[in-house]
């Protein structure tokens, strides 16, 4: 593996430079190929972690630092020139601007390097990236039809308002009930919801598989009065969501508690009672309800979730600021002006939910998007969501099963069971995990493939090391009594997952 130092190109006029840095296999291991990455958070770039598995798979992997400065400086270091002013260039690079320009780029030096412009051979584009790397996929593939091949997008962060104040839906559920569950409640809760629906999918295994029969079928109420205890906490800045210390904690689940955690999971609402958007599944952890506990009053306080706080301070009020100082006259109404306010400001930039995707279906192109069913950062509905969105756009005149069918010739979604934020889940540690999305999109594309099921392999627990297959959306996992799994069509299901968000007039895509 060959890797050059970064280079850097400039925009004419504008005096800047945007850093590129690419892997290249050995000319023996290379197979015409490129692929471009995105980042996490307010990232461009994953640093060094997705750029290997192009190497592996005989491509040229590039990512970028979008202007911002270096690899490690995040866009939203960049994103404010003063108080009041946004850096609107940095947030067109951040938006689409940045991974467009690294695959042009890339495209270009990868014939180059390789001695491949005047041959007949086709150089195959791709792309890689989960979380706000799953948007910036997303990006490419509605702005851009012709420029990627195939593009795998994780957890996509699009819809990126909604999103992002929908981090802070739990911490105003919590204060506008004026009860904030002890850590140990919330885990408790989840604990008893991940065992109470683990063998709906017909197989105990640890694993909940079907968070939405666990949706149509579990009462959370039967928690109520069951004991917790937990001890001492020194909590951790090193996981992501940072943890808060806490005391030993011995008590037993309340209602006030249960009741919290159900509003959650049933996701926003206005003041009138209108669905404003949804949040995660019953099996995820309740990372953004986490509490902070006072140890000089010997209270339980909230927590504001740093991602909700610092989209509306920075984003929204143009501070510098990186959270909310408070939730003070913070009400649901509240939220929904929020989401409201970012949808208007950032529709062509970040929010990224364009459904016609005709262009990039004209191209050929494919796109393998996953998303973790445990999610615990972006709800898992909301790819179900844009799937369907672009679903009833592209096959307007078809059936429900037959545009179904026709649009998973080109683009599949697969929610893949007990997975949590674009990462293993290690409260469902026996979960697969798929490892391989890259060579499954690779013979998609070039050897026409398609991938029915998504390959997985158990990581950790009683199964370790053995593979397992995704059901593709809309079918959902089923075993029978001899443990064969079958993937089944099932209505109740698919319409939990459907949200009719009536607090806007305008579609949510």
């Amino acid at each position: 593996m060959l890797m050059p130092p970064s280079t850097f190109a400039t925009h004419n006029g504008r005096n800047d430079r945007v850093q590129v840095r690419y892997y290249l296999p050995t000319p023996s291991n290379f197979r015409n190929r490129y692929l471009s990455t995105g980042g996490g958070g307010y990232a461009i770039n994953s640093g060094s972690r997705l750029l290997p598995s192009g190497v592996i798979n005989g491509a040229v992997a590039g990512a970028t630092d979008g202007g911002f400065g270096s690899f490690s400086t995040n866009s939203d270091q960049v994103f404010l020139i003063a108080n009041g002013t946004i850096n609107y260039q940095s947030l067109y690079m951040f938006g689409y601007q940045g991974i467009q320009e690294l695959t042009v780029i890339g495209k270009q030096f990868t014939k180059n390097f390789f001695n491949t412009s005047n041959t007949n051979r086709k150089l195959y584009a791709y792309y890689q990236g989960c979380s706000e790397g799953g948007r910036e996929g997303w990006s490419q593939v509605q702005r851009f039809g012709d420029e990627l091949d195939g593009v795998i997008t994780g957890a996509p962060a699009f819809r990126f308002a909604h999103q992002q104040v929908q981090h802070l839906w739990s911490n105003v559920v919590e204060q506008t009930r004026g009860y904030f569950p002890p850590q140990c409640e919330l885990d408790k809760i989840l604990n008893e919801t991940l065992r109470a629906c683990d063998p709906l999918d017909g197989k105990t295994d640890g694993v909940v598989a079907r968070s939405d029969l666990c949706k149509l079928q579990f009462n959370l109420s039967s928690i109520v009065g069951m004991p917790y205890s937990c001890p001492t906490s020194q909590g951790s800045q090193m996981v992501f969501p940072p943890t808060n210390p806490y005391p030993a904690q011995n008590s037993t689940v309340t209602a006030q508690g249960v009741a919290v955690a159900q509003e959650i999971i049933d996701g926003m609402r206005d003041l009138q009672g209108r669905q404003v958007y949804f949040s995660y599944q019953p099996a995820a952890s309740f990372a953004d309800a986490q509490t902070a506990y006072d140890f000089n009053a010997n209270k339980w306080t909230v927590s504001i979730s740093g991602l909700g706080g610092e989209f509306v301070e920075r984003y929204l009020y143009l501070l510098n600021a990186s959270n909310l100082p408070d939730l003070n006259n913070v009400t649901y109404d509240t939220l929904k002006g929020w989401i409201t306010e970012g949808w208007q400001k950032y529709e062509d930039t970040l929010q990224t939910t364009w459904p016609d995707l005709t262009p990039f279906n004209g191209a050929g192109g494919k796109v393998l998007h996953y998303h973790g069913e445990a999610d615990n950062s972006i709800p898992t509905a909301s790819s179900v969501r844009y799937w369907e969105s672009v679903r009833q756009i592209m096959y307007p005149n078809m059936t429900y099963n037959d545009s179904a069918s026709a649009l998973s010739d080109w683009y599949r979604l697969f929610l893949v069971p007990g997975m949590a934020h674009c990462s293993p889940n290690p409260l469902q540690p026996n979960a697969p995990y798929p490892q391989s999305n890259l060579p499954v999109l690779i013979d998609w594309v070039e050897n026409g493939i398609k991938p029915v099921t998504l390959n997985a392999t158990h990581l950790a627990g009683p199964n370790v090391g053995q593979g397992d297959q995704v059901c593709g959306w809309p079918l959902r996992p089923l075993y029978s009594p001899d443990g064969t799994m079958e993937c089944v069509y099932d209505q109740k299901s698919i319409d939990t997952w459907h949200y009719d968000l009536n607090a806007f007039k305008v579609p949510v895509y």
